[in-house]
């Protein structure tokens, strides 16, 4: 998250550099263009942080499914046994 952080602040000092470098003659007009860049990157930042936290919560559902794959077999294997059991108990109508 630190190395995400320091990213996101390096990002910024870049857009405002390249900001002066557009406008070097108009501080207010230098302020607003560093506002927008730095809401542009912000918002990227933000994208990028979702993706990764999307991307880590399918690698731990994948994870569980595969940790309780063989669980789930035994508990079907469980259940058609029962099923079986029970329509046998059961006279046919």
């Amino acid at each position: 998250m630190k190395a995400s952080l320091l990213f996101l602040l390096a990002c910024t000092a870049v857009l405002a550099v390249g900001a002066r470098a557009d406008s070097p003659e108009e501080p207010k007009a230098l302020v607003q263009k560093v506002q927008e860049l730095t809401q542009k990157a912000t918002a990227m930042a933000k994208d990028a942080f979702s993706r990764v936290r999307e991307s880590e919560a399918a690698k731990q559902a994948r994870q569980w499914l595969s940790d309780n794959a063989e669980l789930a077999k035994q508990r079907l294997a469980w259940l058609k046994e029962q099923l079986a059991e029970l329509l046998k108990k059961t006279p046919a109508a």
